[in-house]
């Protein structure tokens, strides 16, 4: 919002080029459609952490919904210097959960990974079910010493990267928690060295 009333107050001053002026007008543009993503998201967590949320449950392949997510952000993957490795069932594992949300969670834990991970890594997307439950787990190196509670970064506008040169609006993993939770699962990160791994666990049978 800073940057956006700076640029507004640039472009009202006399004598810019017309170049300044297409400059300044792409900076706001940029700039105020990150503050939208940014308010929709709180919006989001706000609701999701109050319980006033609406769900639609319905049976999920977590297997297909997670092929989904990496189909759709194929690009973003691509276009990185990170290599993903996807250990994912042959099978069909399904789940009584939302999809619409649960599809949120995965892009945000891929988009987290996408941000945050040290340049030429491998990020690790892994799926084990048993009988009684399915494991989705996460696993990166962070470009970023983990020098922190582990549990801080579920809170709102925290991230591990505190220096703000990201994009990261801190909220991504505090969704993707709402998001799980409201579903009845577990939303747990470890972190061990510079490797940063979330755990989520759903119980099969429960909802």
């Amino acid at each position: 919002l800073t940057a956006i009333i700076t640029y507004v107050d640039l472009l009202k001053k006399e004598g810019i080029s017309e170049e300044e002026r297409k400059q300044y007008i792409q900076t706001l543009d940029q700039k105020s459609q990150r503050l939208k993503i940014l308010i929709e998201d709180l919006f989001e967590v706000s609701k999701a952490q109050s319980g006033n949320v609406t769900m639609n449950y319905m049976d999920v392949d977590v297997v297909s919904l997670l092929k989904q997510v990496k189909s759709e952000m194929d690009d973003q993957i691509k276009s990185s210097n990170l290599e993903f490795k996807w250990n994912l069932a042959d099978e069909k594992v399904i789940l009584p959960l939302d999809g619409q949300r649960t599809y949120r969670v995965f892009e945000n834990l891929i988009s987290n990974a996408l941000k945050y991970s040290l340049s030429n890594s491998r990020v690790y997307v892994n799926l084990i079910h048993t009988e009684k439950d399915v494991k989705i787990v996460f696993r990166n190196v962070s470009a970023q010493e983990l020098d922190f509670d582990p549990e801080r970064l579920t809170d709102r506008f925290v991230r591990g990267d505190s220096s703000r040169n990201s994009e990261g609006s801190g909220l991504g993993l505090a969704i993707a928690k709402s998001f799980v939770e409201l579903q009845r699962g577990t939303f747990e990160i470890k972190v061990d060295d510079d490797i940063f791994k979330v755990i989520i666990t759903w119980k099969k049978g429960i909802l």
